[in-house]
């Protein structure tokens, strides 16, 4: 039978999907995007957009294939389970489950009964999955991590995703062993709240140490880390590994300390900069990047003007921008909103000042010498990524999922191109 997968939101969604896809392939389904007999939709829940796209997708899927077994999964369905109910789907899941995909296709297969399953607990078991080699990209992505225990006053996840649980200690490493040996060259830590990993006294900085003596391993990346769990020993080794990526992106969400403490969350704007200048005094040219919600409840005026004077007091590289989203259960959707034309204009100023920050950061490369994974060609272009998270054009073919030496020329429109001195494997 022939299937395929549609998947909406995070790095975490985007590893479960490469788990069924790899599953799917070993058990003899065969991967059709235009003829599918299954269709499988990994949904995302973090804004009302994220919902309101999973939703449409669904509902378009079924139209267009509508003698297709329809399996849809994911944070959206937990959020939302009588909605998705309704649509009359074969096989629906929320967070839990998502590694029995084989069992429960096959069940429908021979009984053509419908399957709901949702729970939900948030003790949940750390549902473990394996794959050999991601097929979606050149970087392969490792879920070490799963749910969420900060409960920000904005957000829904640690609703729908449970408490915090980590990946086996010696099963991660081994997984990487095999990424690795099937050509992987850069490992994507990743987890819905990534710094809190701990599994039989081992924590994040310890799986990191680890992975970084495997051979063939060059660079080891963090999807995110929240800037309180950038203790002593992780900076220690982010100081003496350099197998660690020049990049770090840690969610800011406020550069008010009146709207940070209306958002629960666990630091200060003096925290924050503290330990921007600590990981900046061991790495002075690191990428920082962060998210940044807008429009919060409690934002004022005179509070986006000084998360603005913040963002660039610390000189991030770029900024992820999210218009503040109301998440119906939370308890910022019980405060008084921002009013939607507000959040568009102040979203708007911080989307130009990325575009600023990022330029310039851009621009201290010039001239310097990076190492460039390439991930993909086109239009006579070679497309790579620098440890520090800059994407670099090679004019000209080059073979992928190989590092490079390069010179960065020039930074045109926010496109840094470079020239290749070297092959570095």
């Amino acid at each position: 039978m022939k299937f395929k997968i549609i998947t909406l939101g995070c790095k975490v969604n985007a590893y479960e999907s490469e788990y069924m896809l790899e599953e799917l392939l070993r058990n003899s389904y065969i991967y059709d995007a235009e003829n599918p007999d299954i269709i499988i939709i990994n949904t995302c829940s973090v804004t009302n957009t994220a919902d309101t796209k999973s939703l449409k997708i669904v509902r378009r899927e079924k139209r267009k294939y509508p003698n297709s077994i329809l399996v849809v999964v994911g944070c959206s369905v937990q959020n939302n389970l009588e909605k998705y109910k309704d649509l009359n789907i074969d096989i629906l899941l929320g967070n839990k489950n998502k590694s029995q995909i084989i069992p429960l296709i096959t069940k429908y297969l021979e009984d053509k009964e419908k399957y709901v399953y949702y729970t939900q607990e948030r003790d949940l078991p750390f549902e473990n999955m394996r794959i050999a080699k991601f097929t979606t990209h050149t970087r392969a992505f490792l879920k070490i991590q799963d749910g969420c225990n900060n409960f920000c006053s904005y957000c829904i996840i640690p609703y729908l995703r449970g408490s915090i649980r980590s990946k086996d200690f010696l099963e991660a490493i081994d997984e990487v062993k095999t990424l690795v040996k099937n050509g992987h060259k850069e490992i994507v830590l990743t987890g819905i709240h990534t710094g809190s990993y701990n599994n039989s006294g081992h924590d994040l900085s310890d799986l990191i140490e680890a992975l970084s003596l495997i051979d063939g391993l060059e660079r080891i990346r963090i999807s995110s880390i929240e800037i309180t769990e950038l203790n002593a020993k992780f900076l220690k080794l982010l100081k003496n590994n350099s197998k660690i990526a020049n990049h770090l992106h840690i969610p800011l969400q406020s550069g008010s300390d009146t709207v940070l403490k209306k958002m629960n969350r666990k630091y200060d704007k003096a925290y924050f900069e503290n330990k921007i200048k600590e990981i900046r005094s061991i790495r002075p040219d690191i990428s920082i990047t962060t998210d940044c919600i807008v429009g919060h409840p409690y934002e004022s005026e005179e509070c986006f003007l000084e998360y603005v004077e913040f963002c660039k007091k610390i000189n991030f590289s770029k900024l992820h921008v999210f218009p503040y989203s109301p998440r119906t259960g939370t308890a910022s959707s019980l405060m008084p909103p921002v009013k939607s034309e507000v959040k568009k204009e102040r979203t708007n100023i911080l989307l130009s000042l990325s575009k600023s920050l990022e330029e310039n950061y851009y621009q201290k490369f010039i001239g310097k010498t990076l190492d460039i994974l390439t991930e993909e060609y086109s239009d006579n272009y070679t497309i790579g990524t620098t440890s520090n998270y800059i994407k670099v054009y090679l004019e000209g073919e080059y073979k992928l999922n190989k590092l490079y030496s390069c010179v960065i020329d020039k930074v045109v429109n926010g496109i840094s191109y470079a020239h290749i001195v070297g092959c570095l494997n």
